[in-house]
């Protein structure tokens, strides 16, 4: 998995698993932009990387605007002269029943879950042509095939990632640029350890999932070796979505 030298940009890197992803490629040298909401919690990550060797900036932005995606490509351009990798993380969901969940709310979640991932993915990959090649990881979720009630906007925004992925793969094919998406199911970004050990042996994999889980699958995805594999989703759930349930 040599990513050594190239430029990768991960959305929503603040905190939890994007910022997992991103120490992941810095880790293995990639020149890593770091793009989030959350100023301070972005740049002290981008910090803690630079600290530990690697190379990386922060770059506010929120993905539902179309002037911020714009602006950090500029910057990602500005600093390091091209784009190799993006991995579109950021995303959020409203817990609400339907019946009382606003326009508002499910624009919010859409815009941000599906139209910044497709915003950013024209913009990085205008540049990402101009190489002849790139890869682009949508982090999507287990939601797009099975859910729990009171979820429609995020379900909904994540069976879009799930199809834009793969149109995504079939239009930009011929410009040498891969897109695939990965499905996680539950990946805690809290105090793993406060985890009961029932939640842990539902799983088949026999724990719950952790963000490096997820960073290992972009690395995965990303691998320059990996030329064949493109409009694939990658479902990271630890087995959880083929185990049939019965009530006891």
């Amino acid at each position: 998995m040599n990513v050594e030298s190239m430029t990768v940009i991960v959305t929503g890197a603040a905190q939890g698993i994007g910022k997992a992803i991103a120490q992941s490629y810095a880790q293995r040298g990639a020149r890593v932009v770091l793009a989030d909401k959350l100023e301070a919690e972005g740049a002290a990550a981008a910090a803690e990387i630079r600290n530990s060797g690697g190379e990386a900036i922060f770059v506010p932005c929120d993905v539902s605007k179309e002037a911020d995606i714009a602006h950090l490509m500029r910057e990602a351009i500005g600093t390091y002269e091209r784009i190799d990798i993006l991995i579109n993380n950021a995303g959020f969901g409203i817990w609400k029943s339907p019946y009382e969940l606003t326009v508002k709310e499910w624009d919010d979640v859409l815009n941000t879950n599906v139209r910044g991932t497709f915003l950013a993915t024209r913009e990085a990959a205008l540049h990402m042509r101009k190489n002849g090649s790139g890869c682009v990881v949508n982090l999507c979720s287990t939601r797009a095939h099975m859910s729990e009630p009171n979820f429609e906007a995020y379900a909904a925004s994540k069976g879009a990632v799930l199809a834009l992925t793969h149109s995504l793969a079939i239009s930009l094919g011929g410009d040498g640029i891969r897109v695939n998406c990965i499905s996680p199911g539950w990946i805690d970004t809290g105090e793993y350890e406060q985890l009961r050990e029932e939640d842990h042996r539902q799983h088949p994999a026999g724990r719950v999932g952790r963000p490096e889980d997820v960073a290992r699958a972009c690395l995965y995805l990303t691998d320059p070796e990996n030329t064949f594999l493109t409009g694939t989703e990658l479902v990271l759930d630890g087995g959880m979505t083929r185990k049939m349930i019965y009530a006891e």
